[in-house]
């Protein structure tokens, strides 16, 4: 459905939260302006409802977590007999059988579907903790302390995920705190190169940069003390960007050649986000290592390293009563429940292809918007995971721009984000349900904003 706006926004519900949020939490978490936040009720489907009564169409799958749209109704009637059965266990003392079964489940996903044998899983409650515990790993396997990370790379903000986060926004403020073993090399974009070449043609990744990748990689790698290489396949808050085709084979090579293991971070990109059901299946290439979360559960707070079953057990020594990497909550039976039944629902329609297809039309219509004005920039992404830039008159990042479409947008009953390194990229990651309407109805609202 298309918004419906019943009072100003934010009207005086939210504003009163507002207040009263800004009052109580800490004031670096939640940004507050006079035109934002709205404060979120109910969702279903593609729209959410807040606490004035404004129907809003989500572009943002709130953060990429409601792939198959907000309270399907059979994960939510799964969510509802878990809980009045059971919604805490002793995860890695006396687990609940819904653990056994998603674990299973990702090993099938995973390392079994792509013909490698089976995988094994460390269940964790956050995207970050997942990518702590694929380093963790990787360490205990190859006894090599280094990792090489990229450029622009977002893995979480705990202290171990933020070390291998390539963005100074995140890193800067407790640089003096983080250990020094993560290297950065520039995460390949032939939108903007970061080796300096112009491509004879748009989107033509010239063999030069290739070589110079490599050549710097090389050089990293053949010190030996590089264990681990940590990637995005497509970046996600990174800008929503694509690689060129020789990047990630060319990763799984080096990582084999040099004693290293291969860490692939899908938590965003996942289930079939990109248009296949992990980015990496783009390009056929597979990782010792990989990170999920978002849309593994539809809503709830877990998430997941699963890696090969030789991997995992040539570092993890088996458990004598003392778990080495555990939480309280791991492997929480609702939070497992709800992962099972999304993936089912993942599993049964050729989502992959549905996503493809509304994808390409989004971009169909972000290239229309695209000529109308030179302060659009370039257009990023793959599936329903597309970034369009904002620029000024100067054709610089138009950061401030950004923004203020975002709150321009809201204004207009529709969510959207704004991210990139430069924070000037606006992006949409819409739920997999949305409709070609709902997509030219929130282009053309765009277009209106920005006075096209």
């Amino acid at each position: 459905m298309l918004p419906e706006l019943i009072t100003p926004i934010p009207g005086p519900r939210s504003r009163q939260l507002s207040a009263e949020l800004r009052a109580h939490e800490s004031r670096n978490v939640t940004y507050v302006s006079p035109g934002f936040p709205v404060f979120w009720e109910r969702a279903h489907g593609v729209n959410v409802w807040d606490a004035d009564g404004n129907r809003f169409l989500d572009l943002t799958s709130g953060f990429g977590v409601a792939s198959l749209g907000y309270t399907p109704e059979k994960i939510v009637a799964a969510a509802q007999d878990q809980l009045a059965r059971l919604y805490h266990a002793m995860g890695d003392v006396h687990p609940s059988a819904e653990k056994s079964s998603l674990c299973r489940k990702l090993s099938e996903l995973t390392f079994e579907k792509w013909e490698l044998g089976p995988g094994k899983v460390i269940l964790t409650n956050s995207g970050s903790e997942a990518v702590e515990a694929a380093l963790k790993t990787a360490w205990l396997a190859t006894k090599k302390r280094g990792v090489l990370a990229f450029t622009g790379s977002y893995h979480g903000l705990g202290y171990g995920a933020l070390t291998v986060t390539g963005r100074h926004l995140f890193r800067d403020p407790f640089s003096t705190q983080l250990a020094d073993f993560a290297t950065f090399l520039p995460f390949p974009d032939c939108q903007h190169c970061p080796f300096g070449a112009i491509p004879r043609e748009p989107g033509v990744c010239l063999p030069d940069c290739q070589n110079t990748f490599l050549r710097r990689a090389e050089r990293l790698l053949a010190l030996g003390t590089i264990g681990t290489i940590i990637v995005e396949p497509v970046q996600g808050r990174g800008g929503e960007v694509v690689p060129p085709d020789w990047f990630l084979p060319l990763l799984r090579s080096l990582a084999d050649q040099y004693g290293a293991l291969l860490i692939f971070d899908e938590i965003y990109t996942g289930f079939h986000r990109t248009g296949r059901r992990f980015a990496c299946d783009h390009w056929d290439v597979q990782p010792d290592l990989i990170c999920l979360g978002k849309a593994l559960t539809s809503g709830f707070p877990l998430a997941a390293c699963v890696g090969t079953a030789q991997v995992m057990d040539d570092a993890w020594p088996e458990s004598t009563g003392e778990a080495l990497h555990t939480s309280t909550f791991l492997g929480n039976p609702l939070g497992c429940r709800m992962a099972i039944e999304s993936l089912e629902l993942l599993e049964q329609k050729p989502w992959s292809a549905k996503v493809s297809v509304l994808g390409d039309y989004l971009h169909s219509g972000l290239k229309k918007l695209q000529a109308t004005s030179s302060s659009w920039g370039a257009i990023r992404g793959l599936g329903l995971m597309r970034g369009l830039e904002i620029l000024d008159a100067k054709g610089q990042p138009d950061a401030a721009r950004a923004g203020q479409l975002v709150e321009s947008m809201l204004a207009r009953g529709i969510i959207i984000l704004s991210g990139g390194v430069e924070q000037n990229v606006i992006s949409f990651t819409p739920p997999f349900v949305i409709t070609e309407e709902e997509i030219d109805f929130a282009l053309n609202e765009l277009s209106s904003c920005s006075g096209g």
